[in-house]
């Protein structure tokens, strides 16, 4: 086998300096990429300007969403879980039941008023 020659000694040389230079070419500077000004529309501006770091309408949301999220777990949540309890495992008759008067026939007295309750009047139907 023979030794590679001068010249292609030289050309690989060469070739290994040019992928150098390009992948360091390839390497954005801090002013890459330089693109158009974006217009934006109406509510994409809005957002843009609403959304920016330090706004004090972002901070106001982040305050609401934090007081809302606390209500929620550490007072309704429980309030919840505590009045289910209490209605269906502790009271006797849940809330919301009604529970039906005794049934009074004719000759009963009623307890409240002391009345006696009058016998039905028969009636006759004429529909035979």
């Amino acid at each position: 086998m023979s030794s590679p020659t001068q010249d292609e000694r030289l050309r690989v040389q060469q070739l290994r300096a040019l992928r150098r230079r390009w992948l360091r070419d390839q390497e954005l500077s801090p002013r890459e990429p330089v693109l158009p000004p974006q217009r934006l529309g109406p509510v994409a501006a809005f957002w843009e300007h609403f959304l920016r770091p330090g706004e004090p309408w972002r901070h106001q949301v982040h305050n609401f969403y934090q007081g809302g999220r606390f209500v929620f777990l550490r007072v309704l949540l429980p309030a919840w879980a505590i009045t289910y309890f209490v209605k269906y495992h502790l009271l006797k008759s849940p809330h919301g039941v009604v529970v039906a008067n005794p049934r009074i026939f004719p000759g009963d007295r009623i307890l409240e008023t002391g009345e006696i309750m009058p016998p039905l009047k028969d009636e006759h139907h004429r529909h035979h």
